[in-house]
């Protein structure tokens, strides 16, 4: 022990419970001893010392102490001897009544070792009591009339004694009557009863005087008297007779006061006054007359006194029934009470800590404590139990003992403190229990890292900061205490475009506060990735690492860029080409631009800020389309000026501005004669360039002429196949070309277009001529399309010329909902009914439009003279080799529906108010190109 207190106080108590741990598993061995009642305070018992191997001045180094239940201390230790000496004057009749074995149990307690030892003393019996009867003098009545041999119990006495020193027999006085005979009892008891001898007459003698003596086997040997007083009496031979010769009865503790329990009865075979009986109760030594009433005219034993089965486990009551003369028979009524689950489990804490490292090792223990419970058997049976999800368990030892263990590695930052509940149940039913509550305190180590209230972070600061903003604060927290807790904060640091990274961002070590220090372009980076390390002040020092993006937004600090039309390098003067028969709708060319700013500062809309002509041409607001806002007049200027501006939806907005110039102009001669009349120079070789326009405007000419007559000639011989083939119904032609287009890195979906030509022709010249447009907003039924295609231009000429004219078909139902066979497939798949308007030869179809693909190819061709080179003046930049798929602009129009009769069309074909186009099967087919 001296070692162990110059340890410091962790070690020396984690030795402490090792060695303890190790002691509790040992057999512990159990001391008995004997000692006789009645002796003086202060007599030997045994030696303690000696049979715990000590010495007897160890005794008290090694805390020896005695532990017992609540009870008066009977015993003790004396501290020179190491003997276990009397505490006081003991009486075995006191502690055990009439039990015949009196054991005293109670433990003794090494406290360096928390060792419990257990110890039983067996109090002998001295022969301290004589016997005792119930009354002093006892009165008989019998009649003179009663035959020898007729029996008479007597009362009996009673020895508070047991074995040898109890009731041994009894002695009567000699006499010429009567004599005495003891009946031994079921129970083991003697009682003694009065024989007749010889016949009794009153004349001779009316009173006889006894004296019952009885005596027990102890040394000196003890007596008790009892005199018996006998009167003769005339003609009463019957006495009375109980139902039974025994009453057993049994009752729990808890029977309210007042309560019946038993109701005795005894029978009389005499008549009259000689038949009336009556109950008395004996009277005893011993506690049940106090407990139990009788009720003399009736028999009923009543409770007059709570029971407590602690206290008295049973009791016996002695009965007599008396007749109006006075004869009387006796009974025994034991009553038997049970227990009933009345007392709840009682703790006693021997040792408890209150605080505990929270890196001890499994096993360490908490506490001991001793559970009683004063009932008996299964009410008397406990179980202690914990709280579920707690890391400690119980240990059972001897007696009722416990020990509160630890079952793992305890958390302090999950929980630094327990209020451990230990409950004690016992076995009763309804069960009581008891709870304690211990209070264990777990101290801290620096286990547990820094830890950042999110995985990751994103900050977000605008372009153009000013230096020193500040940008987000990240915290993290540390579980532990004190310096274990404390945190500091720091980047890592790398290289950031040649930079370190310290030279744009820097954080608080104390706070986790992000500050810019330089003026961040979203133009020149967009994102930039940290990490922040939070590092606590522990020995040694635990971190954790955290990943950070800022992103840089955008300001609107770019104007828009416009991509198309764009300025020409050659001098030329780009021009948009819009015939006079175009209706109100009609798609003249659209304005693309960009903006390098992202989000709403890119969101660009498109207005028109000037115009030559008000009211004639519009702009769509979101698209950049511009359109033609009524019908073309002949009093319109050929050359049409407007400007369109373009602004984004930043704060403030930006913009920017295009001039477009529009020719309006019926047929192709018509807008090579009048854009002479657009030239800005003078070029002395103006003319020359005019000539071979004009000889390749001529020879593309003479190709569609060509073209033309083929189409012709293709389309009258399927007529006349579909004639004969009428019942079959009409095909579906295949669907239109369509490109994806990317304009300068910037995503959108654009379309090829071209427009629809017929070819007229006269004895002098050849003319383009510009057919109704398409137009692709409004989904319309093909009855509706009041357009024709280059077979019904083709037809028109050949009426001009006075030939034969071909009879047109009915027009077709007005009704253009779709049917089953009208759903999208793939060409040739869908049969068509009789309102189809497309081939039903795919291989007609196809062919048809390869040679349309084929003739807009050679169109296109840089060997063309028609094109949008030097000397052309900018004809049209849709048709020259510079105007390729990124120039074009984003036409989102005339969708066709697959395997139906309706177009995706503008609302502006609702309105020119045509009626239907004659031919079932011969519908317009529009020759433009579109883009999905």
């Amino acid at each position: 022990m001296a070692v162990l207190q110059k340890l410091p106080q962790r070690r020396r108590l984690v030795l402490l419970c090792l060695f303890s741990a190790a002691l509790w598993e040992a057999a512990v061995g159990q001391m008995r001893y004997s000692v006789s009642e009645e002796i003086d305070k202060g007599s030997f018992v045994g030696n303690i010392a000696k049979d715990l191997g000590l010495e007897p001045v160890a005794l008290a180094e090694h805390g020896v102490r005695i532990v017992s239940r609540g009870r008066t201390q009977l015993f003790a230790l004396n501290p020179r001897s190491g003997s276990l000496v009397t505490a006081g004057r003991i009486d075995r009749e006191e502690l055990c009544a009439q039990s015949t074995a009196c054991l005293v149990n109670f433990n003794i307690l090494l406290e360096d070792k928390l060792t419990i030892y257990s110890v039983e003393v067996e109090i002998t019996d001295v022969n301290d009591n004589a016997p005792r009867f119930g009354v002093e003098e006892l009165e008989l009545k019998i009649s003179e009339t009663t035959t020898p041999g007729f029996r008479i119990p007597l009362k009996s006495a009673h020895d508070a004694d047991v074995g040898e020193n109890t009731l041994q027999k009894y002695e009567l006085n000699p006499n010429d009557h009567f004599s005495l005979d003891v009946r031994i009892g079921a129970d083991g008891n003697k009682y003694p009863e009065l024989v007749l001898e010889h016949a009794l007459n009153r004349e001779e003698e009316a009173v006889h005087h006894l004296v019952l003596m009885a005596l027990d086997g102890g040394d000196p040997v003890r007596s008790g008297t009892s005199r018996i007083r006998v009167t003769v009496l005339d003609v009463n031979d019957n006495a009375p007779v109980f139902t039974q010769p025994e009453y057993h009865v049994t009752v729990p503790e808890n029977m309210p006061v007042g309560t019946r329990i038993l109701t005795v009865t005894a029978t009389d075979a005499d008549e009259g006054y000689n038949a009336q009986v009556a109950y008395f109760q004996e009277k005893t030594p011993g506690k049940s007359s106090d407990v139990f009433e009788l009720k003399p005219e009736s028999g009923d034993i009543t409770i007059i006194k709570s029971l407590d089965y602690e206290d008295a486990k049973f009791y016996e009551i002695d009965i007599e029934a008396h007749d109006g003369p006075g004869l009387l028979t006796r009974t025994k009524v034991t009553v038997t009470v049970l227990d009933v689950n009345d007392n709840a489990p009682e703790f006693y804490m021997t040792t408890a800590t209150s605080s505990i490292s929270e890196d001890s090792p499994p096993g360490t223990i908490i506490a001991l404590f001793n559970v009683h419970d004063r009932d008996s058997g299964q009410n008397a049976f406990i179980t202690c139990s914990l709280p579920d999800n707690l890391p400690f368990k119980l240990e059972r030892s001897v007696d009722n003992y416990h020990r509160l263990v630890t079952t793992r590695a305890l958390d302090r930052e999950q929980f630094s403190f327990y209020n451990i509940t230990v409950t004690a149940k016992d076995g009763g039913n309804p069960s009581l229990s008891t709870d304690v509550h211990i209070v264990l305190q777990v101290a801290d180590i620096n286990d547990n890292p820094p830890t950042f209230l999110h995985t990751f972070y994103s900050a977000y600061i605008p372009e153009n900061n000013p230096r020193g903003a500040s940008i987000i604060s990240v915290m993290a927290h540390d579980p532990d205490s004190d310096n274990n807790a404390h945190v500091t904060y720091s980047l890592t640091e790398y290289t950031l475009q040649g930079a370190p990274l310290s030279s744009y961002i820097s954080i608080n070590s104390d706070t986790g506060v992000l500050y810019a220090l330089c003026s961040f372009d979203y133009e020149q980076f967009r994102e930039l990735q940290l990490w922040v390390t939070a590092q606590d002040s522990g020995n040694p020092p635990l971190s954790s690492n955290v990943s950070l993006s800022l992103f840089v937004l955008d300001q609107n600090d770019n104007t828009p860029e416009i991509l198309y039309p764009a300025l020409p390098t050659d001098g030329s003067t780009g021009v948009e080409l819009a015939p006079r028969s175009a209706e109100p709708g009609y798609l003249v060319t659209k304005v693309v631009a960009v903006d390098k700013d992202s989000g709403q500062n890119a969101w660009l809309s498109y207005r028109l800020l000037k115009a030559s002509e008000p009211g004639l041409f519009v702009v769509g607001l979101h698209t950049g389309e511009v359109r033609t806002a009524r019908a073309l007049l002949d009093r319109d200027a050929l050359k049409q000026s407007l400007v369109v501006a373009v602004q984004d939806h930043g704060q403030p907005p930006l913009s920017a501005t295009v001039t477009l110039t529009v020719a309006v102009a019926d047929s192709i001669p018509d807008v090579l004669a009048d854009l002479g009349s657009l030239e800005p120079s003078a070029d002395p070789d103006a003319s020359d360039i005019t000539l071979y326009l004009v000889v390749a405007v001529a020879a593309v000419s003479c190709l569609f002429f060509t073209f033309v007559i083929m189409l012709v000639a293709l389309r009258l011989r399927r007529w006349h196949t579909s004639r004969l083939l009428r019942a079959s119904g009409g095909g579906l032609t295949g669907m239109p070309a369509s490109h994806f287009v990317g304009v300068d890195g910037v995503r959108a979906f654009l379309q090829t277009y071209s427009h629809e030509v017929s070819l007229t022709a006269d004895s002098r010249k050849s003319h383009l001529i510009f057919p109704q447009p398409n137009y692709a907003d409004t989904l319309i039924s093909q009855e509706s399309c009041e357009k024709k295609d280059f077979l019904s231009a083709s037809q028109s000429l050949l009426e001009d010329k006075g030939e034969e004219i071909f009879p047109q078909q009915a027009p077709p139902n007005t009704d253009w909902r779709f049917s089953q066979a009208q759903r999208p497939g793939t060409s040739g798949s869908q049969n068509g009914d009789e309102t189809g308007t497309w081939p039903n030869n795919q291989f007609d179809t196809e062919m048809l439009q390869a040679m349309i693909l084929a003739s807009a190819s050679e169109a296109a061709d840089g060997s063309s003279t028609l094109g949008g080179g030097a000397g052309t003046m900018g004809l049209s930049a849709r048709y020259g080799p510079q105007f390729t798929l990124q120039h074009v602009p984003d036409y989102r129009q005339n969708v066709y529906i697959p395997g139906s009769n309706a177009t995706l069309t503008n609302a502006a074909g609702k309105r020119d108010g045509k009626a239907p186009a004659g031919g079932n099967g011969n519908k317009k087919k529009s020759g433009k190109k579109e883009k999905k």
